[in-house]
């Protein structure tokens, strides 16, 4: 993964609806899955303080959840550092996801009304078009949001719970197998698929489909973490 370089971009968060320290968090984590902060690198609070632009409270009120989340660790003597995802940590999260993600989608197939329908379509084409940014940030962000949608139309709440409490290593996962050449056309192919299934409401063939898009992703992620390069 080295030799990666990613476009600079403004982590500042706008002082908008969501709480100030729910825009923080996301902002911190979206910066450690674009690349920003790599694995192992330290966060420093007076930089983080100035590429968010609020102060060290909030920076460090976000820097607990995120550990909460698996997605930094303290150091002693040295701070709060990136996690390292091992292999074999990425191997687990992916065999959780295959099946979680599989009943969702069955689900969806099975429940969603015709409004959630449509708004799934939607997030698609969203996630299509963020295809054509050079910014890694718009692709996670449109995945998310597809994500969110078929959370909600699975109309299950403790599994909606389950994978977003695993959103955030998900996420990291997502930046890293979206980094493997050819990987976002691939993408976009298997989730076309799912979307069929889901437009026919086709609760097995929608289930076969995001297992085989999960297991894609984890190919690929599980490629790059292993490259020494």
């Amino acid at each position: 993964m080295n030799g990666i370089v990613f476009p600079e971009r403004d982590y500042r968060v706008e002082r908008v609806a969501a709480p100030l320290r729910q825009s923080v968090t996301e902002s911190i984590r979206y910066a450690i899955a674009t690349g920003r902060f790599q694995a192992g690198e330290r966060l420093p609070e007076r930089e983080l303080c100035e590429m968010v632009g609020v102060s060290r409270t909030l920076i460090r009120e976000a820097l607990r959840q995120l550990e909460s989340e698996g997605l930094i660790e303290v150091v002693p003597h040295r701070g709060p550092i990136v996690a390292r995802l091992t292999a074999t940590q990425a191997r687990g999260i992916y065999q959780v996801r295959t099946l979680l993600e599989g009943l969702a989608c069955e689900l969806f197939a099975a429940k969603a009304s015709d409004a959630q329908l449509v708004a799934i379509q939607a997030a698609f084409e969203r996630l299509r078009a963020s295809y054509d940014s050079a910014d890694p940030m718009a692709r996670l962000t449109a995945k998310n949001q597809f994500y969110d949608v078929l959370i909600d139309g699975s109309g299950n709440e403790a599994l909606g719970q389950s994978l977003r409490m695993l959103n955030a290593r998900i996420m990291l996962l997502r930046a890293t197998s979206l980094r493997a050449p050819g990987r976002g056309a691939e993408s976009l192919r298997e989730l076309g698929d799912l979307l069929t299934a889901l437009a026919r409401r086709d609760p097995e063939a929608a289930r076969l489909a995001a297992v085989h898009h999960v297991e894609c992703a984890a190919k690929s992620a599980l490629e790059m973490l292993s490259d020494p390069g």
